[in-house]
């Protein structure tokens, strides 16, 4: 018989393994679009429009499935929406109209929007029964599966038609959830300490990790409590508005304004993109050092500086040196706001700091070009400085009122 600590490990790398698959099939997707468009002889407009199929679903399914996960537990939900996900992502080169597109992309951002409050909400649990900040390694798989999926799409792009390629994740992503669902759904789900709260100390809990779960997920939430949720969801908003912005803009940036190459400007989004992913990858021992409050503060402002040298720097080195820096600043800061609004809301405070997470995401994009019309690309894109300040003057605030209170 294993061990509790054993069935532990598996549970952990069982969800690793999720977080990976969401960022590679997502990734995957995300590097056919061009040629899904040209498929669906869709305009700009008309694609953009198709496109918010995939944010709608997203958002809606978010909320809905913090309930599914208190009536079913994570562990099914994850599986079940993995599966989606991978049976949905091969549809997209199979419409031939807008309308068509659209609809699938709902399906697929349905899937999307569920896998991740579900597999957050396991490792929200997860985190708390181990005492360990380990967050940020799960979204440091997400980002590493990322880097692959998009890697991978981009050598078979040639070679592949998209019907083909996304077929092919299809086939991957389902054995992959075939393994690890099986390792999953074997895995008993885990239960916090059943501590009391201290609602003296609501803040990022730097030192009361044990304490500040208590039963909340098991009981309503108070108006304090979801106060707090929506404060740490504001904060993943502030940082996630980074990610869509960097996604979208940051190699046109590099394009348009310094005359960079096509491919030295798509270099931009991969360095910022690797730096994350490092960053994450060193996050659990930086919150075990640090603790939250600094690592999130201390992460927010070094954002600051790389986003304002990465959107004003006179050279494209010293750009990508920004972005590099901007990715290692905010990697850590939406899986802490994650970690902590799931400690004290449950599946539900999961749910709710996604969703406002995901929000900025897809804000950052439509708000950079807006500004980028009204004054220039390198303002606006300073932009995302202005809010990883704004995420660090709230999670200073945030502790203050916890130490006050």
């Amino acid at each position: 018989m294993p061990g509790p600590s054993t069935d532990l490990t598996r549970l952990r790398i069982a969800l690793t393994a999720f977080f990976a698959l969401d960022g590679f099939v997502f990734a995957g997707w995300v590097v056919r679009i061009p040629a899904v468009k040209e498929q669906t002889c869709a305009s700009a407009g008309e694609l953009g429009l198709a496109l918010l199929g995939v944010s709608a679903g997203a958002v809606v399914t978010m909320t809905l499935t913090g309930r599914l996960v208190r009536r079913y537990g994570s562990h099914p939900v994850t599986v079940a929406c993995a599966v989606l996900l991978c049976l949905s992502v091969a549809l997209p080169p199979l419409t031939h109209s807008v309308l068509a597109l659209g609809a699938v992309l709902l399906v697929f951002g349905s899937a999307y929007g569920g896998i991740n409050v579900a597999f957050n909400s396991a490792a929200v649990d997860l985190v708390a029964v181990l005492r360990r900040p380990i967050m940020p390694s799960f979204h440091a798989a997400f980002s590493l599966g990322g880097m692959i999926g998009a890697a991978l799409g981009g050598l078979v792009a040639g070679s592949l038609s998209p019907v083909r390629h996304l077929l092919g994740l299809t086939v991957i992503g389902l054995l992959v959830t075939l393994v690890a669902g099986r390792a999953l759904l074997r895995c008993e789900p885990v239960a916090p300490p059943d501590r009391p709260a201290r609602p003296g100390r609501p803040g990022l809990g730097d030192r009361d990790e044990r304490d500040d779960r208590g039963d909340s997920a098991s009981r309503p939430p108070d108006r304090r409590t979801r106060r707090l949720v929506v404060t740490f969801g504001l904060i993943a908003l502030c940082t996630a508005y980074g990610e869509g912005a960097m996604a979208d803009w940051g190699a046109l940036h590099l394009e348009q304004d310094l005359d960079a190459s096509p491919g030295l400007a798509a270099a931009g989004y991969s360095c910022f993109a690797l730096a994350m992913t490092v960053g994450r990858l060193t996050g659990t021992t930086l919150l075990e050092r640090l603790g939250r409050t600094t690592t999130v503060v201390a992460g927010g402002t070094v954002a600051v500086a790389g986003m304002l040298l990465g959107s004003l720097a006179p050279s494209v080195w010293a750009a990508l040196s920004g972005f590099a820096i901007t990715g290692l600043g905010l990697a850590n800061i939406f899986p802490v706001a994650v970690e902590r609004a799931g400690a004290l809301g449950g599946p539900g405070g999961v749910a709710t700091a996604s969703t406002l997470g995901y929000g900025g995401m897809l804000l950052g994009p439509p708000a950079i070009g807006f500004m980028a019309d009204w004054f220039s690309l390198p303002a606006a894109l300073t932009s995302v400085a202005v809010l990883a300040a704004v995420a660090v003057l709230v999670a200073v605030a945030t502790r203050r009122a916890g130490v006050a209170g």
